[in-house]
């Protein structure tokens, strides 16, 4: 029977040398992140857009309420 475990791979795993050890301090990453900047005129324009888009949908679900309020008490009244 011949079982091969994780005891079996061990030994098969390179070690660094002593003396590679700064090498393997430094960060693997060496790049700094970069970050893009945001005009902030671009954000209020597109923030004044969606509220003008919204203030129309209420504008217009309001005026249909009010108008079918007023048809209901024309019709009631009559």
């Amino acid at each position: 029977m011949n079982n091969k475990g994780f005891t079996d791979t061990i030994s098969d795993i390179e070690t660094t040398p002593n003396n590679n050890v700064e090498l393997s301090e430094k960060p693997l990453k060496t790049k700094q992140k970069k970050f893009n900047r945001v005009d902030i005129n671009v954000l209020k324009s597109k923030l004044q857009e969606s509220e003008s888009r919204q203030f129309k949908k209420n504008l217009i679900i309001l005026s249909s309420l009010i108008f079918l309020l007023a048809v209901l008490g024309i019709y009631l009244s009559l």
